[in-house]
C-alpha cells in the first residue's frame, strides 16, 4: 500500500471521528440548553437600615413568560425557588409579579437570568401607623418565658461486693475446658454483678484483686465500665484462690423542670428570638398600659398586638418572628 493511500484512509477515519464528536457535542449542548432552570430570590420590607428589613412570609411569586405562567410563595425567610417551564433559557424576556395583600404590589420586568432576585416590598398605606405615635400603645419591656426539662444525677450512696475466685495453682491444663492465656495451667471462672434499683443507675465503677496470688488472674469480661442499673464482671484465675473487690458509686437521676427567661431582638417594628429543642409552655411578657400581661405562645402564636411566625429548624430549635400590628409600637 503507497503512502498517499494510507495517507487518504488516516484523513477519512480523522473526518469520520470529528462528525461523530461534533455530534456528540451538539446533543450534549442540547441537553444543557434544555435543563429546567429556576429563579431564586427573597423578600424583604423596604427599609433603609439592612437590619430592619424583615423576610416577609407568603408573598406569591409569579412569572409571566411565553410559556404557561408559573407561581410559588416565599417561605418564613422569604425565599422562593421559582422553576420555569422545560425550553426556557437565559436571556428570554420574563416578568415576574410580587404580590402580599398588606403590600404594594411589585412587577419586574427583564429577562431570565441565573443572579440572585433581591426584592423590596412596602406595606400598602392602610396597613402604615396612620395613628399619631403619641395615641400608639406602647410595648415595653418584652421579654420570653419558657421552661426546659433539667435531668440531674445525684449520688445516694456505694454499691460494693467481694467474691472469691477459687482454683488450685500449678495444675496443667491438659485441654481442660478453662487454662491460663499461655494454655499451660488449668484455670477457673468467677463473677460478680451489682444492681443499683430502679430509677438509679452506676457511675465510676471499677473492680481490683485485694487478695491472694493476684498477678495469675485478670478481668476477662468487662460489663461494668459504660455504667448503667446492672453491672457484672468476669475474672479469670490460673493459680490459687483469688479475691476482687467490686464497686461503683450510685447515682438517682432527677428530672425539673427549670425555667428561662430571654430577650427578642428588635429591629424597627419586628421582633425576633429563637428557643432551643424541649423548651416548653412558651411565653412572652410585655408591659403595656402600665401592667404586665402573659401571652401564651402555642404552636401557631396569636397576639392582639403582633403578627408572629414560627420556623422549625433542623435541630429542632424554632424560631419566632413578630411584626407589631398597626396601632402598637415598640418605646
Amino acid at each position: 500500500m503507497s503512502a498517499g493511500h494510507r495517507l487518504g484512509i488516516s484523513t477519512a477515519v480523522l473526518v469520520v471521528a470529528l462528525i461523530v464528536l461534533g455530534i456528540v457535542l451538539a446533543i450534549v449542548a442540547g441537553r444543557y440548553l434544555q435543563r429546567p432552570i429556576s429563579l431564586w430570590g427573597t423578600v424583604m420590607t423596604t427599609e433603609d437600615d439592612p437590619r430592619r428589613q424583615s423576610p416577609i412570609l407568603d408573598v406569591r411569586v409569579t412569572a409571566e413568560y411565553e410559556k404557561a405562567p408559573a407561581s410559588v410563595a416565599t417561605d418564613f425567610l422569604g425565599l422562593f425557588r421559582l422553576p420555569l417551564n422545560r425550553g426556557i433559557r437565559q436571556g428570554e424576556p420574563i416578568t415576574l409579579l410580587f404580590q402580599h395583600q398588606g403590600y404594594e404590589p411589585f412587577e419586574l420586568k427583564g429577562v431570565v437570568s441565573d443572579k440572585l432576585y433581591l426584592i423590596h416590598m412596602t406595606p400598602l398605606e392602610s396597613e402604615r401607623d396612620e395613628v399619631p405615635v403619641q395615641a400608639q400603645s406602647v410595648v415595653s419591656n418584652v421579654f420570653v418565658r419558657y421552661s426546659i426539662e433539667n435531668v440531674t444525677s445525684v449520688n445516694i450512696g456505694t454499691g460494693i461486693k467481694t467474691f472469691e475466685v477459687e482454683n488450685r495453682g500449678n495444675v496443667p491444663c491438659n485441654h481442660a475446658p478453662l487454662c491460663s492465656p499461655d494454655g499451660k495451667w488449668q484455670a477457673s471462672l468467677g463473677s460478680a454483678s451489682l444492681d443499683a434499683g430502679q430509677g438509679n443507675v452506676f457511675q465510676n465503677a471499677r473492680a481490683s484483686c485485694i487478695a491472694g496470688p493476684c498477678p495469675f488472674s485478670r478481668i476477662e469480661k468487662d460489663d461494668f465500665a459504660h455504667g448503667g442499673r446492672y453491672i457484672s464482671v468476669s475474672v479469670l484465675n490460673w493459680s490459687d484462690t483469688v479475691t476482687y473487690l467490686f464497686q461503683a458509686e450510685v447515682f438517682q437521676q432527677q428530672v425539673a423542670d427549670i425555667v428561662r427567661e430571654l430577650y427578642p431582638v428588635i429591629f424597627g417594628r419586628a421582633l425576633n428570638f429563637t428557643l432551643p429543642a424541649g423548651a416548653r409552655g412558651p411565653s412572652l411578657e410585655a408591659e403595656m398600659g402600665g401592667t404586665n400581661i402573659v401571652f401564651p405562645l402555642g404552636p401557631s402564636p396569636l397576639l392582639s398586638w403582633a403578627t408572629c411566625n414560627v420556623r422549625e429548624e433542623k435541630d429542632q430549635s424554632k424560631s419566632y418572628r413578630c411584626e407589631l400590628k398597626p396601632g402598637f409600637r415598640f418605646p
